[in-house]
């Protein structure tokens, strides 16, 4: 088995960033990844003491099909975001000063419209990952159940629908369900994987239009009898995971 793909996505709900390569610790997301988010102005997250929220707390693509067509750019050196979209002035902005905070959450609430509740808050809390799982872990996608739902429907899915961190071949359609419970090797760390991943109306979008256009969990419900693709695991032996490196169930 092979890693084909290694993605973050630094916003909750808003584009991936390609990666060649990344070093993982235990117990940690990707870096960077779900550093941030745009919290809805009812939503009751709290920077002083952060804990998990579900994804409705947040601009994501669940409720907010359009957030697909914002294109947005993480610079870690430089600590600066850039925010691009169809019709709106591209932006560019630190995220950690509270004037750049203030400017990406405007630009983000514009862009929302109607669907922006309050006041919404572009947020960060160290150590904090706005995942969709209250564990912090690692993302998985077998690329063969991909394309096994995509015979089953008779039309391709952009693979980035499902959001994971690491996309993977050589391993039969479904056969990574068998992993949870159990240690894999990935690259140079040691994941477990503890979950499916149960898919939700995020993956309806097209993510070049913003508009849904195909209901994944029902199509998987119908074709395959559950909502499910995909896996998470947690990391429990740090390291390096790079395109190309290998993917193995261990003892």
């Amino acid at each position: 088995m092979r890693i084909e793909h290694v993605y973050r996505y630094p916003v909750k709900g808003l584009s991936a960033e390609a990666l060649e390569e990344v070093h993982v610790d235990p117990g940690e997301t990707f870096p960077h990844d779900r550093r941030f988010a745009l919290a809805q102005g009812d939503a009751p997250f709290d920077t002083a003491a952060p804990a998990f929220l579900p994804k409705q707390n947040f601009a994501c693509l669940m409720a907010n099909a359009r957030v697909a067509l914002v294109r947005s750019a993480f610079d870690p050196r430089r600590g600066t975001l850039t925010l691009q979209a169809p019709g709106h002035a591209p932006l560019i902005a630190p995220t950690d000063t509270a004037d750049g905070r203030a400017a990406l959450g405007a630009w983000l609430a514009a862009f929302l419209g109607e669907e922006a509740r309050g006041t919404p808050r572009f947020v960060e809390a160290p150590g904090h990952a706005f995942t969709d799982q209250r564990r912090k872990g690692v993302s998985l996608i077998n690329l063969a159940s991909l394309h096994a739902l995509e015979a089953a429907i008779g039309r391709p899915l952009d693979p980035l629908r499902f959001r994971a961190n690491i996309y993977f071949s050589g391993l039969p359609a479904w056969a990574e369900f068998d992993w949870v419970g159990k240690r894999i090797q990935c690259g140079g760390a040691t994941l477990e994987v503890f979950k499916r991943t149960v898919r939700c109306p995020a993956t309806q979008v097209d993510l070049q239009t913003g508009i849904r256009d195909a209901d994944v969990p029902k199509l998987l419900r119908e074709h395959f009898g559950h909502a499910d693709l995909g896996v998470h695991a947690v990391v429990v032996e740090g390291g390096r995971i790079a395109l190309g490196d290998a993917i193995e169930p261990l003892p």
